[in-house]
C-alpha cells in the first residue's frame, strides 16, 4: 500500500508562488496515476490537477490553468504542484492522492477513482 504525504503548504499573499510536494512511498511514483485536490471550509473537495502514471498526460482545473504545473520527480519519488499567481480563492487544504491502478493508469478528474490519499497542506493566500 502506498503512502502519501504533502509538504509546503504555507502563508502568502496573493500573486505569489508556491510548490508542494507529494512524497510517495511504499511503491514507486511512477505505479499510479496521481492528482490533487483541495477543500476550502464549507466547500466538497475539488479536483485541482492529475498526471498519469507514465507522466506524459496532465489536466487541470479551469480555475488554476495556466497557473499551477503538476510535474512528477521519479529521483525522489515526489509528486508536485507548482503554483503561480496565487489568488485569494486557492485558499484551502490541499491533498495528494493516487488511483487505484486497478482502475486505470490514466488522468482523471473523479474523485472517487482516487483510493490513497495524504493528510493534505493548508494554504492561506492573503491580501
Amino acid at each position: 500500500q502506498v503512502q502519501l504525504v504533502e509538504s509546503g503548504g504555507g502563508l502568502v499573499q496573493a500573486g505569489m508562488s508556491l510548490r508542494l510536494s507529494c512524497g510517495v512511498s511504499g511503491r514507486t511514483v511512477s505505479a499510479y496515476a496521481t492528482g490533487w485536490f483541495r477543500q476550502a471550509p464549507g466547500n466538497e473537495r475539488e479536483f485541482v490537477a492529475a498526471i498519469s502514471s507514465g507522466g506524459g498526460s496532465t489536466i487541470y482545473a479551469d480555475s488554476v490553468k495556466g497557473r499551477f504545473t503538476i510535474s512528477r520527480d521519479n529521483s525522489k519519488n515526489t509528486v508536485d504542484l507548482q503554483m503561480n499567481s496565487l489568488k485569494l480563492e486557492d485558499t484551502a487544504v490541499y491533498y495528494c492522492a493516487a488511483r487505484n491502478p486497478r482502475r486505470g493508469l490514466g488522468v482523471t478528474r473523479n474523485r472517487i477513482e482516487y483510493d490513497q490519499w495524504g493528510q493534505g497542506t493548508q494554504v492561506t493566500v492573503s491580501s
